[in-house]
This record gives structure tokens, C-alpha cells and sequence, in this order.
């Protein structure tokens, strides 16, 4: 794991397995979308039980995404390795697209469901939380001109920031809140009907591939830029 840390051979390596996750996502998202719309209407939410396959993912990846960027932030300030730094730079836009996919769509499902868009309530606000998060660890990164203090200052925010996770997950355990509790990862098995589940299971991972499509085609399309300004400065010098 830790010779993927070098440029070149994460280059190599991935230029391999990018088109074989590449057609495995688009082979996901054609299943699950397919197997999403032919699911009968649930008995209370209606056809409205649909935005389940898009929110669900959306907002299972969005924090997924974030611990994957604080972990890779950890990995840049203690070994220095530049490939973390990319990866942590590149790994926060698709989060905060993610996130916001997961908000919108969130409101979509509570306007019928609770009758309004929108709630302060824990997991609400913590998820939003999330998305300005991201917000600001890129507009940190891109404040400061210095390249080595700007990944350091978006790193330390990234692995500080992280404890939003843990409040996000148990917000509807530690107060009264509007929003559904666990519904997958809970004891005694999955609440949700299989009919539903299978669809929901798909679609979790075709996110989570499309996910990591795009953070390899964002990490190699940097490190090609920054070869390429490297042979701009040494081409003029």
C-alpha cells in the first residue's frame, strides 16, 4: 500500500485499474437505477420512497469521502508524502458535491414526509455542518499562496473537522429528532424490506465506485498538471 504512495507507481497502478471501475460503476448505477424505479410504492412514503436510492448513497459516501480526506491529511503532516496531499486537495470537492447531492435531496424526501424542506435538528445540522466543512478546507487551500502551508492549515482543519463524523452518525440517538434512526447498520439486521434493500445495496456501491472513478481521474489529472509546470519552469530555466 504504502509504493502507491509513490507518484509514478500510483500512476501506473491506477491507470490500470481505472477503466475496469469505470465500467463497473456505469454497470452499478444502470442496475440500481434500473431496480429503483421498478420498486413497487411503499405503503406510507408513496413514490417518494425513490429518493431513498439517490439520498441514502449520496450522504453515505459524503462521509465516507471526509474520513478518507482526513486520513490522507493525518498521512501527509506526519510522513510528508506528497501523494496525500493530493489526495486529501482533490478528495474535498467530490465531497462537498456529494454532500450537497445528499442535502437536496434530503429535502426533496422530508417536504412529503415531515412537510417541510428543511428542520434544525441534529442530523440536519451536522450534515450541513459537513458541507461547509468542505467549503472551507477548499477556500483555505486556496487563500494561502504558499502551496506547503495551504495543504498543512486545509489538513489540520480536515483532521479537526472530523469529529463531525461521530456526531453525525449518533445525532438521532443523542436528541429528539425528526429524522428516521438507523435503518442498516443497526443490531438485529436491516429494518428495510428486501424489495427495497437490494436496490438500496446496488446503488450504495455504485456511489461508492463512482466515488473513487473520480478521485483517481482527479489525482492523476494533478499530478499530470504539476508535471506539467515543473517541465515549464525547467524548459524557460
Amino acid at each position: 500500500m504504502f509504493s502507491l504512495a509513490n507518484p509514478k507507481r500510483f500512476m501506473d497502478a491506477s491507470g490500470k485499474v481505472l477503466p475496469w471501475l469505470a465500467v463497473a460503476t456505469a454497470v452499478l448505477l444502470t442496475v440500481g437505477l434500473t431496480l429503483a424505479l421498478s420498486v413497487p410504492p411503499d405503503y406510507q412514503q408513496g413514490d417518494a420512497v425513490r429518493i431513498m436510492f439517490v439520498h441514502v448513497p449520496a450522504a453515505w459516501v459524503a462521509m465516507m469521502a471526509y474520513g478518507l480526506m482526513a486520513l490522507a491529511a493525518a498521512v501527509g503532516l506526519i510522513w510528508r508524502a506528497p501523494l496525500a496531499d493530493v489526495a486529501m486537495k482533490t478528495a474535498a470537492p467530490l465531497g462537498a458535491v456529494f454532500t450537497a447531492l445528499g442535502l437536496v435531496t434530503g429535502s426533496l424526501w422530508g417536504r412529503p414526509m415531515w412537510g417541510a424542506f428543511w428542520v434544525w435538528d441534529g442530523r440536519l445540522t451536522s450534515f450541513l455542518l459537513l458541507l461547509f466543512l468542505y467549503l472551507g478546507i477548499m477556500a483555505l487551500g486556496n487563500a494561502i499562496e504558499d502551496e506547503t502551508r495551504a495543504v498543512r492549515a486545509s489538513g489540520i482543519l480536515a483532521i479537526v473537522g472530523a469529529v463531525n463524523l461521530p456526531i453525525i452518525h449518533f445525532s438521532v440517538r443523542w436528541w429528539t429528532t425528526l429524522h428516521q434512526g438507523e435503518s442498516l447498520l443497526r443490531k438485529g439486521g436491516p429494518s428495510i424490506a428486501p424489495v427495497f434493500l437490494w436496490p438500496l445495496a446496488v446503488m450504495a456501491l455504485a456511489y461508492t465506485l463512482l466515488f473513487f472513478s473520480l478521485w483517481i481521474v482527479r489525482m492523476r489529472t494533478t499530478i499530470l498538471e504539476r508535471k506539467a509546470a515543473v517541465l515549464r519552469i525547467t524548459g524557460r530555466a
